[in-house]
């Protein structure tokens, strides 16, 4: 097939393909022994007559419209092999011409930007000295203390700012409930702020055992707009009242940790400031890396296309459910929390997401200019490594993870251990 291709602005182009003709009258016989089989001919099973006859019901149209589907994806594979070119999503279609003896395609395609590298050997970054202070791990101290708290229900409790409080509340409005306005045995701390203004304000000084109507609106910019800045009414049931108690800082606090390496404060001040240390030094690592790939990046040229931004917000988005659905939570009812759509959190994103795409692509340029290889035996220590990490039996990680993710993965790594082996 005979192609040509334009490359345009930002990493956008036109691949124009003729097909043979060959290729293009066996897609038009395929379409059409396809679209007969529906043929109806009186005297004749459905299907069954004569292809001569049938095809004579056939609209031409319709059968070289269904034949270009049929040779399209041959016609861009061959293009895209032909021209060397690196599709980052899917091409949008077009017939240039066509005939029953000529097909002529277009197909508009985002390809894979072409980068520039600046200088990425013997970038200077300077590592700071790690120093932990005693305030610094009395801090620390503070932490587990409050981490061993202790939640103690006030019998006829009062609820006062800074209690954590167990409810059943159902929203109200105009009289009927509406959806996502309903807990039950909620635990809410008073002054976190998770709720809506004035709602948490509400509930100072009511007593365990009590009911209440809140009568409040939702803020103006709420995201469910049949609430937004609407007037509402929370019926409310205190069960409980709670006071946080903490553990005095002495040796039965270490006792609390259960940590058999330590028996003492000393020892727990003493074990504090090496983990914080550690700590650190794991810190300091990755705030050097962080300096050295942004370097990396701001030294090279590279227009990122859109669509490459926007496949990766999707997929840090998905990523972000996952996590809440770790934590036990929804996005909706996230959403609901925080006053956010989809929409605000992939702008948060963006940021992020176009440098994600900014660094790969540098580092696959890297990997590519400095002939890094990631051998079968660094493929399958990797197959080992995430067997490891998740558990998970090699067999079953190899048909999880394929090849070509595992190798990708390695060289842009290898890329990175570069760039940091050659830092000054």
């Amino acid at each position: 097939m005979k192609s040509t291709w334009t490359l345009n602005e930002n990493s956008t182009g036109k691949l124009i393909v003729e097909v043979e003709p060959k290729a293009w009258q066996e897609a038009q016989e395929k379409a059409m022994d396809a679209l007969i089989k529906n043929v109806e001919i009186e005297g004749f099973r459905k299907g069954h007559a004569p292809k001569k006859l049938a095809a004579k019901q056939v609209n031409p149209q319709s059968v070289m419209l269904d034949a270009v589907n049929v040779v399209a994806n041959d016609a861009f594979v061959a293009g895209i092999v032909e021209h060397k070119l690196e599709p980052v999503s899917q091409p949008a279609l077009d017939i240039q011409a066509m005939t029953q003896e000529a097909l002529t395609l277009t197909f508009d395609i985002t390809i894979k930007p072409e980068v520039e590298l600046g200088e990425y050997k013997g970038i200077k970054v300077k590592a700071e000295e790690i120093v932990v202070t005693d305030e610094e791990v009395e801090h620390e101290l503070t932490h587990i203390q409050e981490e061993n708290a202790e939640f103690v229900v006030v019998e006829e409790g009062v609820v006062e700012d800074g209690n954590t409080v167990v409810i059943d509340f159902e929203g109200f409005k105009d009289g009927e409930a509406f959806e996502g306005g309903k807990g039950e045995n909620y635990s809410l701390e008073i002054g976190s702020n998770s709720f809506i203004p004035g709602f948490e304000e509400a509930l100072i000084g009511l007593k365990s055992g009590e009911e209440k109507d809140i009568e409040l609106s939702f803020p103006e910019g709420y995201h469910v707009e049949e609430l937004a800045g609407q007037p509402v009414v929370f019926h409310v049931v205190l069960h409980e009242v709670k006071v946080r108690e903490l553990p005095e800082i002495n040796d039965d606090l270490v006792a609390l940790l259960e940590d058999e390496s330590i028996s003492t404060l000393d020892e727990l001040k003493a074990k504090i400031k090496h983990d914080l240390e550690h700590q650190r030094e794991h810190q300091e690592e990755d705030r050097v890396n962080d300096v050295l790939v942004n370097t990396i990046i701001e030294n090279a040229k590279v227009d990122v296309p859109e669509v490459m931004i926007t496949e990766e917000l999707d997929q840090m988005f998905n990523e972000f459910n996952q996590r809440l659905a770790q934590q036990g939570m929804n996005f909706e009812l996230y959403s609901q929390i925080l006053n956010q759509t989809e929409e605000d959190v992939k702008e948060q994103m963006k940021e992020d997401a176009d440098k994600r795409v900014r660094t790969r692509l540098v580092l696959e340029k890297i990997a590519d200019v400095e002939g890094l290889k990631a051998e079968e035996e660094d493929v399958e220590k990797e197959y080992e490594s995430i067997s490891q990490m998740y558990g998970i039996e090699l067999d079953q990680v190899k048909q999880i993870v394929s090849v070509e993710a595992v190798t990708y993965e390695l060289l842009l790594r290898k890329a990175i251990e570069l760039v940091q082996s050659t830092r000054v």
